[in-house]
């Protein structure tokens, strides 16, 4: 087989692993999201996941101590007669594990050992140069899925299927501003909706909303530094320097402040190119990620700013967060320069 990419198709997999396929690497940064598809796989491959007679687990350490572990496992049978299931978890990217699981890849998918054992491995976020991967993606009896950070639609979709098994839900409202506010780590991701749940009384049948989460989720310094960017290139200076500065009495400073600038400056720059290829402004603008609640103000930016100056005003961004990064330098004045500096372009823009 080769890489699997496509959402639908890792789902697809994971639900009916194909015939023929006997070992699947699944790897990527967030080790939640790849732990959780290889727990999924797992019980489809193997009737009794997580019984010792069936099931070999092996880590870089013990391939440390004895290379040759890994083949040991993989020719030997379940000791139950059921299918022998082999998983191997890389908590690190070393040349060595990587090379000898490539090696026992290799052979395993060409039959060499139990040709009815599967392979199961697990790992970091493998670069193209892993031995590992390549192995993977080129032999025809095996699958590499790579596991991405998740996204908005992604913790949407997590955060709905954890709380209706409680028999919890939240509006639109409230969903939205809870996954904004999640973080795109699968396992930390789950602890939160697990508070939630916590909060709102697990089998309880309530329906949160925005208004319930106030006092769940709290003010954030994050939220004011957003307003603030979104103040500033809408041209609304005072309110942006205020923004500001609220956020440093919360906590964040200059860097962070500058950050949320260019990650507005970002989103315009998104639905600019979108727009010039040929979309619609608020389909655009959904797909830059922009907030409900934002959307008019969002809108109206983006009419103004476009792809040109845009350009303009980047170099600025990006000096303002070199100057914060060197000692001593007032990082909270240099913010609230670059915003001033925005919020004229943005006058001048008519806004």
């Amino acid at each position: 087989m080769t890489l699997l990419g496509r959402r639908p198709d890792v789902e697809k997999f994971l639900a009916a692993p194909t015939a023929g396929v006997r070992v699947a690497l699944i790897f990527g940064r967030d080790l939640g999201v790849v732990r959780e598809r290889g727990q999924e796989l797992a019980q489809k491959v193997c009737e009794r996941p997580d019984d010792p007679f069936d099931v070999a687990l092996v880590s870089d350490g013990d391939l440390d101590e004895d290379p040759g572990r890994l083949i040991d496992e993989l020719m030997a049978y379940s000791l139950m007669g059921g299918r022998r299931l082999v998983r191997l978890r890389l908590s690190t990217d070393k040349v060595g594990p990587d090379r000898l699981a490539a090696e026992a890849l290799e052979r395993h998918a060409a039959g060499d050992l139990n040709p009815d054992a599967f392979f199961l491995i697990e790992a970091g976020n493998l670069g193209r140069e892993s031995a590992l991967r390549r192995a993977a993606e080129k032999q025809a009896a095996a699958v590499a899925i790579p596991c991405y950070e998740d996204e908005i639609g992604d913790l949407a979709r997590l955060t709905r299927e954890a709380l209706a098994k409680d028999r919890l839900s939240l509006t639109a409202e409230a969903l939205d501003l809870f996954v904004r506010r999640l973080p795109h780590e699968r396992g930390v991701a789950r602890r939160e909706i697990e508070r939630l749940a916590l909060y709102l009384g697990p089998g309880s049948g309530a329906t949160g909303t925005a208004e319930d989460l106030v006092d769940f989720l709290g003010v954030e310094p994050e939220a004011s530094l957003a307003d603030a960017a979104q103040d500033a290139f809408g041209g609304r200076l005072a309110a942006a320097q205020a923004g500001l500065r609220r956020a440093a009495q919360e906590g964040e400073g200059g860097p962070a402040a500058v950050r949320a600038m260019s990650m507005h400056l970002a989103r315009l720059r998104r639905t600019a190119t979108l727009r010039a290829a040929g979309a619609e402004l608020a389909e655009a603008a959904k797909a830059s990620g922009v907030f409900w609640k934002n959307e008019r103000e969002f809108l109206r930016q983006a009419r103004a700013w476009d792809l040109g100056v845009l350009a303009e005003v980047q170099p600025d961004v990006l000096a303002a967060d070199r100057a914060c990064k060197q000692t001593g330098a007032p990082d909270q004045l240099i913010a609230e320069r670059l915003a001033l500096a925005i919020a004229a372009r943005a006058r001048r823009l008519g806004l």
